[in-house]
């Protein structure tokens, strides 16, 4: 994407170099054109093009020079947008690390919580068991069972 002062400097490079080269050519012939000796004619020759290597030199300085400035812009633009992007990825970390905490933070206290309610349960029924002297799990007593059995058949 290009911005207007961009379009407009480059116009404005491309216009300048087409009048110095359109001059150049111009200047050239018309010192071959004119009617002078070939010593005037060499003089002259050596002035224009001494003349047109201080407008390159010069032409050169400027685009140089904002070529720099350009550069300088450029560098502390993207410096500044580098440092951006790492604070807003340093809030944004910061910020899943808290989303993250908060999601598994119930999660584990609800889990810790069911751990140590079933070890607490445990140690109860295991104590009572061992002071009792009878298993934790339910027996089923299969002589109660075959009496009840008996009375259920003589009611019936």
């Amino acid at each position: 994407m290009r911005y207007e002062h961009e379009k407009e400097e480059t116009g404005t490079a491309t216009k300048l170099s087409y009048l110095l080269i359109g001059g150049g050519i111009g200047a050239i012939l018309a010192l071959l054109f004119a009617p002078k000796s070939g010593n005037e004619l060499r003089g002259d020759i050596a002035d224009v093009t001494r003349k047109g290597i201080e407008k390159s030199k010069e032409t050169a300085a400027l685009v140089g020079e904002k070529a720099g400035d350009y550069y300088e812009v450029t560098r502390e633009r993207a410096s500044e947008f580098y440092q951006t992007a790492q604070e807003k990825a340093g809030e944004l970390t910061e910020k899943a690390k808290q989303a993250a905490a908060r999601s598994t933070n119930p999660l584990s206290a609800a889990l810790e919580a069911g751990k140590d309610a079933y070890a607490e349960e445990k140690r109860r029924t295991d104590s009572k068991a061992i002071t009792e002297g009878r298993p934790t799990y339910p027996v089923e007593n299969k002589d109660e069972n075959k009496d009840e059995n008996k009375d259920e058949n003589k009611e019936g």
